[in-house]
């Protein structure tokens, strides 16, 4: 199925207008709400209290959503020239010390657990891993700029006070990845991944509020390496400038390593937060003595390009929850069609369309009446993008009544046409 951001028939040659006021009732229903307590109330996520502060599990219609945001992004990456790899949640004490994580952001990490001799840490961030991936075997310039992607789990020791639904967690699933490339392939490589968080951005109907270039303030949190930061800096300038993107620059929101581009989004609230990040990195290759051969048979360092198109997938959700209110494009919509059979027998006919609509790679469920009559299931399901409504005319016809979720109805069409009519 294509991304999209409009429901189907919202823009339709002779909607009406009774049409496009049942579709915003439901958005302004809904978008009323900040993504925790509509994220419980349409069972997306919750939490508990024996599992932990910052720590949400996902219910089925949660990880139906988060499933088919992960497959977007996955498919996007390929798409753009991305290799996935898998990596460890945890890593020895002393990876994290050669990435400088050690000794400059082990306050948002977890204690170290003794394993043997040896002590592990549940990892804060997935790029060291990619470094040891790339320095797995000898490199070529013609590799180069070589593009590793990972959907990895990642862990932050975040104070209680500041946790908050999915936008503040301890337990994160990041689309993150990593571009080794060349010093010249940097600002293409920047320029590329900052196409896909528009492209993505589009797709998901999010909005930015803004682009941040964060720098490096004063203090020992930061990797003093001057003539890097200076350098890193001006190739993500020229790449926001080369994009036609204003942005605003703000000392102390770098990353230790090196300055970034962040894309913030606003909640209901109007709180701001990072959503999709680009980073220059001198330090990493170094610390990691990362090489390639070049073409003139010489060893070089390789720049480490750090960007998350969707950042975290928690995050991702929570703003998608605030957006659509629920009314998820049709795409990531946790149930795309329910099935409404009119009386208990038209129950075989709707069980058929539900198989034969799974079978389409659709989501699909039942709705019977023993959940009430017409009018309340369909009050119920009133976000799911279709309902399928099935009385004596349509299962003796072999056909169904699509009703949208904009409110518009087309005529009752046969199941094969519903189906790929939704498709």
């Amino acid at each position: 199925m294509t991304p999209a951001v409009r429901s189907p028939g919202a823009s339709r040659p002779g909607a009406s207008c009774c049409a496009g006021c049942a579709r915003l009732t439901v958005r302004e229903e809904t978008t009323m709400k900040d993504h925790r307590s509509l994220g419980r109330e349409l069972e997306i996520f919750d939490t508990d209290p024996l599992i932990g502060a910052g720590l949400p599990y996902w219910l089925p219609d949660g990880a139906a959503v988060r499933h088919a945001l992960e497959q977007y992004i996955r498919e996007e990456e390929r798409r753009s020239g991305y290799r996935h790899v898998y990596s460890p949640v945890l890593g020895k004490r002393e990876l994290y010390e050669i990435s400088g994580h050690w000794d400059h952001y082990r306050d948002d990490m977890f204690p170290p657990m003794d394993l043997g001799s040896e002590q592990v840490v549940l990892r804060p961030s997935l790029c060291p891993h990619h470094a040891l991936i790339y320095r797995s075997r000898a490199r070529s310039y013609r590799e180069l700029p070589l593009r590793l992607a990972e959907l990895g789990g990642m862990y932050r020791s975040e104070l209680s006070g500041v946790l908050g639904g999915l936008t503040r967690v301890r337990a994160i699933q990041l689309n993150d990845a990593h571009i080794f490339c060349s010093l010249d392939q940097v600002a293409e490589e920047v320029r590329g991944a900052l196409a896909m968080i528009r492209r993505a951005y589009r797709d998901l109907g999010i909005d930015a509020a803004r682009y941040r270039l964060s720098l490096p303030g004063s203090g020992a949190k930061y990797v003093a390496e001057p003539e890097r930061w200076e350098r890193a800096g001006a190739l993500l300038r020229e790449a926001l400038d080369e994009a036609g993107i204003a942005y605003e620059a703000e000392e102390g929101e770098a990353a230790f390593y090196g300055p970034k581009i962040d894309v913030q989004v606003v909640d209901r609230a109007g709180r701001e937060a990072t959503l999709s990040t680009i980073q220059v990195d001198f330090h990493q290759p170094e610390r990691f003595d990362l090489a390639y051969i070049g073409a003139d048979g010489a060893r070089h360092r390789p720049v480490m390009v750090h960007r998350a198109v969707i950042g975290s997938v928690e995050r991702a959700v929570a703003q998608l929850l605030e957006v659509h209110g629920g009314a998820f494009p049709v795409w990531l919509a946790p149930v795309q069609v329910v099935a409404l059979p009119l009386a208990e027998e038209q129950r075989p006919q709707a069980e058929e369309f539900v198989r034969r609509a799974v079978e389409h790679g659709l989501r699909a469920e039942l709705s019977g009446p023993e959940h009430g009559t017409l009018g309340a299931r369909v009050r119920r399901h009133r976000l799911a993008p279709f309902q399928a409504v099935i009385g004596p005319a349509e299962a003796s016809a072999g056909h169904v009544s699509l009703r949208h979720r904009d409110g518009t109805r087309p005529a009752p069409m046969p199941v094969p046409e519903a189906l790929a009519h939704i498709a």
